[in-house]
């Protein structure tokens, strides 16, 4: 069943919205959220006008409590429609399986339901933004959790907060694996550690899984990070917008399944 959708999902840096057209996703954006005041409503308004269906839904996701009822606000008055949310008015297709009282961001959850759409196979979900989470998915369909690290920004933040004499630095891939001065130094650090650390879970988890499923990457830094690593297969850097386009046709083809019984 193709879906005519505004979706939204806001991040703990950045809010990403992209309007999907009978499947396709049309256009994506992303806004730093200091300027979501700004920006959004008219992005909003354009994304939304792109969409042949004036009466499609709005669907969002938020791992920031704090902006959410802004964003909703504006996303109700610039399309006027009621913003529908993830996990209160729809649930997130995947399974899972998690300690009772445990905790998942949203945008993991989605990541795994559009990886695992497509795939139909044990996977890994490599997110690489603020923090870095790596995440296993069973051959089964079901969210198994994984690791959840500090991202490439936050790390070189922390170098730079807690010494006394290391510079602020932007991230970026270093030239080389020996850092020749102080700034190199700090990015290859941050770069290959981020490499090695999701190496060795994909080795921890394909133990567990008994054979090397296949992984995926998304977020902000993840082409920096993973373009031409040979362990990443594919990078995905609207995935979390697939996920809440697979969460909207399914809650439609359930419906649909219920109408006709």
């Amino acid at each position: 069943m193709a879906i005519d959708l505004l979706a939204i999902s806001i991040g703990n840096t950045r809010t990403k919205f992209g309007a999907f057209g009978q499947d396709n996703l049309r256009a994506s954006q992303a806004i730093a959220n200091d300027r979501l005041g700004a920006e959004l409503p008219a992005a909003v308004k354009q994304a939304y006008e792109q969409l042949d269906n004036d009466e499609a839904p709005v669907l969002l996701a938020s791992v920031n409590p704090n902006l959410a009822d802004q964003v909703i606000a504006i996303a109700a008055r610039e399309t006027g429609r009621s913003v529908l949310r993830v996990e209160r008015d729809l649930p997130i297709p995947i399974g899972r399986q998690l300690d009772r009282e445990a905790l998942v961001g949203e945008d993991r959850l989605l990541n795994a339901a559009a990886a695992y759409d497509v795939l139909k196979q044990a996977c890994i979900v490599v997110d690489a933004g603020t923090a870095i989470t790596v995440d296993f998915i069973d051959g089964v369909g079901t969210f198994h959790g994984g690791a959840i690290g500090p991202g490439a920004h936050m790390m070189l933040n922390a170098l730079h907060v807690r010494t006394a004499l290391l510079p602020e630095v932007t991230f970026a891939r270093p030239a080389e694996a020996i850092g020749h001065n102080t700034v190199e130094a700090m990015r290859v650090a941050v770069y290959y550690g981020l490499r090695g650390m999701v190496r060795e879970l994909v080795e921890q988890y394909a133990q567990i899984a008994g054979a090397f499923p296949m992984v995926v990457a998304t977020g902000g830094d993840s082409e920096t990070l993973f373009e031409g690593f040979e362990l990443v297969e594919r990078i995905v850097p609207d995935l979390t917008l697939l996920g809440l386009a697979v969460t909207m046709r399914r809650a439609n083809e359930a419906a649909e399944a219920d109408e006709l019984e």
